[in-house]
């Protein structure tokens, strides 16, 4: 399975997204991690200290590729149209993450319509960094989505500060010494098994 996670927009947990999918995965097989954002964060990452996967920038993809039954891609944040085709054409699954504010669903609605102009409906959107409750933040967004009849998560990830950890010590969340790490870890597998389960 080729998946790949693009946004328009930094700041939506993008490299987060691909670094704890490509754990997930790493644990029913063979999972590569391409980094293909320019600024190379996945691959900063699994160099701290190491990642349970293999981590390769796009240049070495084809050669590596092969081996591996998971394929997860990092693309660079705000794709071109171009890119967007090749993107959407090139995986079986384009998850879009977005965090819950006004700015981002913003931009997600135009990485939506830039998907259905190209005719692609291998996508789905994942709500990232969700405030805590009470705020509804999540909630509001997740019914706006509804709404406009977008394929989206049932589950989304919460904001955690052990994703920060995890980044900083360059392990996946699960290896990170913080009271809700396996909490972060659960919001990723719940995603996994959306992913498995169709």
């Amino acid at each position: 399975m080729i998946i790949t996670v693009a946004s328009f927009k930094g700041g939506q947990a993008k490299t987060t997204t691909a670094v704890h999918l490509a754990a997930f995965f790493s644990k029913r097989g063979k999972t590569l991690l391409i980094d293909g954002d320019p600024n190379r964060s996945a691959s900063s990452w699994a160099k701290r200290k190491g990642l349970p996967f293999m981590v390769c920038d796009e240049r070495q993809a084809a050669r590596y590729s092969r081996d591996y039954e998971h394929i997860l891609i990092d693309t660079q944040a705000r794709p071109t149209a171009e890119d967007l085709q090749a993107l959407a054409e090139g995986c079986d699954l384009l998850i879009i993450p977005c965090t819950p504010d006004a700015l981002s669903l913003d931009a997600l609605f135009l990485i939506v319509e830039a998907l259905e102009h190209l005719g692609s409906n291998r996508f789905r959107i994942l709500l990232t960094i969700v405030p805590p409750k009470p705020s509804r933040d999540g909630e509001d967004a997740m019914n706006t989505l509804s709404e406009a009849g977008l394929p989206t998560f049932k589950n989304g990830i919460r904001r955690f500060v052990a994703f920060q950890k995890a980044a900083l010590h360059g392990v996946p969340v699960y290896d990170v010494n913080d009271p809700k790490a396996d909490e972060c870890w659960q919001d990723y597998v719940r995603v996994g098994e959306e992913i498995c389960n169709g």
